[in-house]
């Protein structure tokens, strides 16, 4: 059930900014997701829509495009960044050679849990990266859960890194992850996220590496049957702006675009920790085998080269330290 309630948060300061700009034109605000209509980011994305459209009496609106309708995530982004989208989730991987800060929280391992990562990337640091993005043409608004990225395969269980030597893993389009699979022997295979359940059924690649909702809703499940929670990526998503548009916008209307996105994070994370459960039990239920005992060292030791590669910068490096110091 959505908290409707959260309509009503704030509401003098929302009233001000709406009287403050009740005089502009409508405004529709496109908005793209890869994911199918129904998973948690999509909805958490309808909801901002409901929260402006309810706050600006339908002024403000939100025009969802799941599914992949307007393209993978890199043709999303190039998108966004010329001002054809408004509003855009992504994977913080494909923003990597955009935003070089985007790699510090896509790391392997670098958060020991959900709630570090929650608490990294809700304080002061994700809102550093946040910042960073606006001169690449983007204006960062909030970070969605992306959960455990864990590695599936279709030929063997993987319990230590000598057994990822020479399977063919599909990773994102991402030096990073294409270098993390290297560092555990693994053959990394770029590849978009919509041509893997083929390419899994067809024997083009043996396995890929996801979150449990990922990996129950697009039945990758049903073609790799060996999942191994080794959870080497915690790395959030991105809800993303277009600063293009976000320029067109009353300064009041980016007031009121912020204070949507941060109320779609809750109520994101309330509907993800809820697919994690259901996913699991889907996957469970069909017989799979998941690996839950894994020793992670000999995982994390193996990554020294990616953190030397893509934190090798004093600044960057200072980024990893700060967040392992977080409590």
């Amino acid at each position: 059930m959505k908290p409707k309630n959260l309509l009503h948060v704030g509401a003098g300061a929302l009233a001000l900014a709406f009287a403050t700009s009740a005089s502009a034109q409508d405004i529709s605000l496109r908005a793209a997701d890869t994911h199918a209509d129904g998973y948690p980011t999509v909805e958490a994305v309808e909801y901002m829509g409901e929260l402006l459209s309810s706050w600006t009496n339908g002024r403000i609106a939100v025009q969802m495009f799941p599914g992949r309708q307007l393209g993978e995530e890199r043709d999303t982004i190039e998108q966004t960044i010329a001002g054809v989208i408004d509003i855009n989730r992504v994977n913080l991987a494909p923003l990597n050679g955009i935003v070089p800060e985007t790699a510090i929280p896509a790391l392997p391992f670098i958060f020991r849990s959900t709630d570090h990562m929650r608490t990294v990337m809700d304080g002061e640091i994700g809102s550093e990266i946040l910042v960073s993005m606006e001169e690449h043409g983007l204006v960062g608004l909030a970070y969605y859960d992306s959960g455990a990225r864990s590695f599936y395969n279709s030929v063997r269980p993987i319990t230590s890194p000598a057994d990822m030597q020479g399977l063919r893993i599909r990773v994102q389009n991402s030096d990073l992850f294409v270098a993390t699979m290297e560092a555990l022997g693994a053959n990394a295979t770029p590849m978009e996220f919509g041509q893997v359940y083929e390419a899994l059924a067809n024997g083009v690649i043996d396995g890929a590496e996801n979150n449990w909702p990922s990996y129950e809703s697009t039945r990758h499940f049903e073609v790799a049957n060996h999942y191994t929670l080794n959870q080497h990526s915690l790395s959030p998503e991105v809800l993303v702006m277009s600063k293009a548009s976000w320029d067109k916008l009353s300064a009041a209307d980016q007031r009121l675009v912020v204070r949507a996105a941060t109320l779609s994070v809750p109520y994101m994370r309330e509907l993800w920790d809820a697919r994690v459960e259901a996913s699991r039990a889907v996957v469970e239920a069909n017989g799979n085998e998941i690996i839950t005992e894994v020793d992670k060292q000999p995982f994390i030791d193996a990554m020294a080269p990616v953190y030397e590669r893509f934190a090798g910068t004093p600044e960057l490096s200072a980024l990893v330290e700060r967040i392992q110091a977080v409590e």
